[in-house]
């Protein structure tokens, strides 16, 4: 054996190591290149960004999404977060032996329930975040939609057809909510402050009631009020998929209605992008639908020309 060809010397070693550490050195600095034009473009301008209860995933995730947010406040961006925690709701009403059941979507909310969710939401969700986000580096403050009476709501009103009798019903969701006017004004005072709000979707009703409202509609609420440069859903999918599994990276609204009217978008998906087709008609610059259990997601569909997720226009 040749010890002379199979060896490498401590100096080959370092050697080698150096080249390595240049090579991905060099990787980053790319990647920041490509990164400062949007940087430029975006600054100043406010992201609302919901955070799905699902996309939450175990604490690293909620770790990286925090880092995620703090820097996009660092260079000059207005993040505003809006969380949701259907899952972790479902955990503490488990707890407690409150039954609940869902139609089409909306979890239904007695007054028992609406206590729950009102406690798991606006208590220890939101903290969990503002907690993750200042540990970051960033200065976040958790707010409810009741706070400053900031998000209006009013009662869902859902009707579902017999197919029997294909006579319509009217279904009592219970203080399950919808927003039919969010104040600005509340949210104008964090835009000139290092301040990051985090919102619980709690909503206030005309006579003090508490309502529930589905975090995805909040999102698309606040977002249109600001006319947001962006809404961002984060959620446990990856965005618009073909029915070959490819992901669509870029569609309009035109194409949105077709793919919908063609069985295309189904399921969970269809109120997704329904939630950004309303914020993209009330005058928000651009919607995306994100997987937010990939770290770094949003720095990725933000600060890259491919980006990462379907990207709504």
């Amino acid at each position: 054996m040749n010890t002379k060809d199979s060896a490498i010397t401590p100096i080959n070693k370092l050697t080698l190591q150096k080249e390595q550490d240049r090579a991905e050195w060099s990787h980053k600095v790319e990647i920041l290149c490509e990164a400062l034009p949007y940087m430029r473009k975006f600054a100043g301008e406010t992201f609302v960004i919901k955070f799905g209860g699902s996309a939450m995933g175990g604490e690293n995730n909620l770790r990286n999404f925090a880092k995620n947010v703090a820097l996009l406040k660092l260079v000059g961006i207005n993040p505003i977060i809006v969380h949701g925690g259907g899952p972790q709701i479902g955990q503490m009403l488990n707890k407690l032996n409150i039954k609940s059941h869902f139609v089409d979507g909306l979890r239904v909310t007695d007054a028992d329930t609406v206590e729950v969710v009102e406690m798991v939401l606006a208590g220890s969700i939101n903290k969990m975040i503002v907690k993750e986000i200042n540990q970051a580096g960033g200065k976040a403050i958790g707010i409810c939609g009741k706070d400053g009476n900031l998000i209006r709501a009013k009662k869902v009103s859902k009707t579902k057809k017999d197919p029997d009798s294909n006579i319509e019903k009217i279904l009592n969701l219970g203080f399950v909510g919808e927003p039919y006017h969010v104040d600005p004004e509340v949210l104008a005072v964090f835009e000139d402050s290092d301040i990051i709000p985090v919102i619980a979707p709690i909503g206030i009703g005309d006579n003090g009631e508490t309502f529930n409202i589905n975090a995805d509609t909040a999102a698309g609420a606040i977002a249109g009020a600001l006319q947001a440069a962006k809404l961002i859903i984060l959620s446990d999918v990856d965005g618009v998929m073909l029915p070959n599994g490819e992901l669509v990276s870029h569609l309009n609204t035109a194409t949105v209605k077709q793919m919908i009217d063609d069985g295309v978008i189904t399921g969970g998906m269809i109120p997704k992008v329904e939630t950004c087709l309303n914020a993209l008609e009330r005058n928000v610059g651009h919607a995306h639908i994100l997987n937010g259990a990939v770290d770094n997601i949003l720095l990725m569909e933000i600060f890259t020309e491919s980006g990462a997720g379907t990207m709504i226009a």
